[in-house]
């Protein structure tokens, strides 16, 4: 059996059973489908890949809930929102000079599901850690 055949199977059972641990625990699926996602497309395999997936990931959630309680500081005034989200978009490139944060679209992506999931980062991180596993398992079960 080659490789991508062995991924697709074990991907498909995997997501199966992640559907329905987030349904039992009350996660958001999607957003741990997100946190799998992350683990597939970083370009380090392995535990690096892993750690690095988890730095990015947890920090665009932070700067996710830097734009919207900073926003919230000045509702009347949009563009403060607007400024402030240019700033930080340029912080989570940059940030990418630091190794365990080089994977931008990581970032990204966790400040997508904490925007998403409207800043509820008690619901988000837990989702995308286990998506973030789920999404380790799949990749590695079918090599």
């Amino acid at each position: 059996m080659n490789i991508l055949l062995s991924i697709a199977i074990t991907t498909g059972i995997l997501s199966g059973i992640w559907g329905w641990v987030a349904v039992s625990l009350g996660l958001l699926s999607w957003a741990g489908f997100l946190g799998c996602t992350a683990y597939f497309a970083c370009p380090q395999g392995g535990f690096k890949g892993l750690l690095i997936s988890v730095c990015t990931l947890l920090s665009g959630m932070v700067w996710a809930l830097v734009i919207i309680h900073g926003s919230a500081l000045a509702p009347h005034l949009e563009i403060v929102s607007y400024v402030l989200t240019g700033i930080v978009a340029f912080l989570m490139c940059i940030q990418a000079k630091q190794l365990l944060l080089s994977f931008v679209p990581g970032t990204f992506i966790g400040a997508c599901a904490t925007f998403a999931g409207q800043g509820d980062w008690r619901l988000v991180l837990p989702s995308l850690a286990l998506g973030l596993i789920f999404g380790y398992a799949m990749k590695n079960s079918g090599l």
